[in-house]
């Protein structure tokens, strides 16, 4: 990493002041180090003298409470000392949660449950993932849930998911997702299939809940959730579902005084809604960056980040996995069977036939065999069709990417919307 056509800057940082940079280039890679006093970065704090190592696409806000120096090695696309930033309102936010934890801990009740909502690209992640890493640097073990479908922060896009936040996210690769539960929703926004989104964050909730009740520690660290950008229309009837199903406490809204009136305005008294600013070094992502992001989600899942996976082309017969897709198009009232409803059909699984157009799709693996309710239930992983063989006389040949090897964890396959184009 350290050669002759190396970039190395020092930054020496005041009490609550924020290095941020970037790093866009590609193939780039940049290394971070901290030399003296004490840093954190979004709340995981640093290990000085280490070195940690940092990629394309990755965008870091290095913040110190006491001051610090840390040194850059590599070329990024641009960087720059912030001496204004809302850390200081993120952290009284983070103590006022610890208050409820500590009286839940004495009472043995629920902890906090609070929701992180605003548009696109204010921060909620972010957030999210501060908050938990303080709650753990407190000894707490907090719920963190993501119904971001669009991006995807736990799992892949186009899914739901929730996992126990037991010790600080890493630096460069955030949090350890091995034990999360994933539900498979197969779209890119909750617009494409709102009886289903609605019907999966109730599910959600309700595994939540019981993790809630099942252990002490949990019960009392509560539950932090990261939110799509719902801010109005039919998008915020969407928002105020999640908070009915959760029994949310306090909704954080950031950079969105529309959204925080109209909460303040719809939400029972017992629900705190607090206006937050975002980080001013926050940038807005064009449209044609989201794919890319969703691309690279996707590639860590198969190929890992900074540390090299090695996934496996496995070849399936058609006949031995069975592929579903959840939602068929809604009829009128007059033609559906006596005692169904017409929404009825967007949460039924329907049968996918073979072809071409599967290419490049991502496949959700279930966890269980119909006749149980595979819509309702978590996935047990991933692949992606790479390729589909049908010239052969007598069966059509799928081969997908896969993070092992044959056999597949179980046949029953849902197709999603997401396309991943394999480069390696």
């Amino acid at each position: 990493m350290a050669n002759k056509k190396s970039v190395v800057q020092e930054f020496k940082l005041d009490p609550k002041c924020e290095l941020r940079f970037e790093v866009e280039n590609k193939n780039e890679k940049v290394r971070l180090e901290l030399k003296n006093g004490r840093a954190e970065v979004f709340g995981t704090a640093l290990v000085r003298g280490k070195k940690y190592e940092f990629t394309t696409g990755a965008k870091v806000a290095v913040y110190t409470w006491q001051g610090c120096t840390v040194e850059l090695v590599g070329k990024v696309t641009v960087s720059y000392v912030a001496k204004e930033t809302p850390m200081g309102l993120y952290l009284n936010c983070h103590a006022a949660m610890e208050r409820i934890r500590e009286t839940a801990e004495k009472d043995d009740s629920i902890g906090p449950i609070i929701m992180v909502g605003g548009s696109c690209d204010v921060g909620k992640s972010t957030l999210c993932r501060i908050l938990s890493n303080y709650a753990v640097r407190m000894g707490r073990s907090p719920i963190f849930v993501d119904l971001d479908v669009s991006q995807g922060y736990i799992s892949i896009p186009s899914t739901i998911s929730a996992f126990l936040v037991e010790r600080p996210s890493n630096v460069v690769e955030g949090f350890s997702h091995q034990a999360s539960v994933v539900f498979h929703f197969g779209h890119k926004l909750p617009q494409a299939n709102v009886t289903l989104y609605n019907l999966l964050v109730t599910r959600l909730a309700e595994v939540c809940s019981d993790l809630l009740q099942v252990n002490k520690k949990v019960r009392a660290s509560g539950i932090v959730i990261n939110t799509c950008g719902l801010v109005k229309g039919d998008d915020y009837k969407l928002l105020t579902h999640a908070v009915q199903a959760f029994a949310v406490d306090a909704i954080f809204v950031l950079d969105q005084e529309r959204l925080y009136n109209e909460l303040v305005r719809d939400m029972p008294d017992f629900v705190e809604v607090v206006f937050l600013p975002k980080s001013g070094g926050l940038v807005e992502r064009c449209q044609a960056r989201r794919p890319e992001a969703r691309d690279q989600s996707v590639r860590e899942y198969f190929y890992g980040s900074p540390i090299p996976f090695n996934p496996y082309n496995v070849e399936v017969k058609w006949s031995e996995v069975r592929l579903y897709k959840i939602g068929a198009p809604v009829l009128p009232a007059s033609c559906m069977p006596l005692g169904m409803k017409a929404e009825d059909n967007l949460t039924k699984l329907v049968a996918i036939t073979p072809g071409p157009s599967l290419l490049h799709h991502m496949l959700s693996i279930s966890s269980v065999n119909p006749p149980e309710d595979v819509v309702q239930t978590n996935v047990a992983g991933f692949v992606c069709v790479t390729n589909v063989d049908v010239e052969r006389q007598t069966f059509t040949t799928l081969t997908v990417l896969s993070p092992q090897p044959r056999p597949l964890p179980n046949t029953v396959l849902l197709l999603s919307d997401i396309q991943f184009m394999d480069s390696h």
